[in-house]
């Protein structure tokens, strides 16, 4: 079974936890990506938001327990087959909740590309690009170095 070792420089990513944290703060209470099905019953609609939601708060929860006193010790974070696909989605999970709320006077086609004027934007808006730019590293790192076995596919 394969798994990653990254070791990242501790100053330079302790910042971006605090983004985090504070964009993972309303992922218990909302969906990253809401729902929009009105066709279907309201009581299954309810059921599903639920156990999404539910799953959602666990995958985040995964997230950041990377960061705890090892790697605050070491620098070093780990994935493997029991953290690769969780750790994807609560990548996924805190940049659309990033995109969606510090990053909204960013365009897309900016975001996408990485290209922003960093001099030019304020500090809130930076240090919420940066992470966007830093959990988008990991995912990528994630796809590029695990077995698709490891991945589920």
């Amino acid at each position: 079974m394969k798994r990653i070792d990254v070791k990242l420089a501790v100053p330079v990513v302790a910042p971006l936890l605090d983004v985090i944290k504070d964009m993972a703060g309303g992922l218990g209470e909302s969906l990253a990506a809401p729902l929009a099905l009105h066709d279907l019953d309201a009581d299954f609609r309810a059921a599903w938001s639920d156990e999404l939601l539910a799953a959602q708060k666990v995958e985040v929860g995964r997230l950041l327990g990377l960061f705890d006193d090892n790697f605050f010790r070491e620098g070093v974070v780990a994935f493997d087959a029991d953290n690769a696909e969780v750790i994807l989605r609560a990548c996924a999970a805190i940049r659309l909740r990033l995109r969606a709320r510090a990053l909204k006077p960013l365009a897309d086609e900016v975001l996408e590309g990485g290209g922003a004027d960093l001099l030019a934007v304020p500090d809130p808006v930076r240090k919420a690009f940066m992470c966007y730019l830093f959990l988008a590293t990991l995912q990528e790192l994630i796809i590029q170095n695990l077995d698709e076995s490891i991945l589920g596919s």
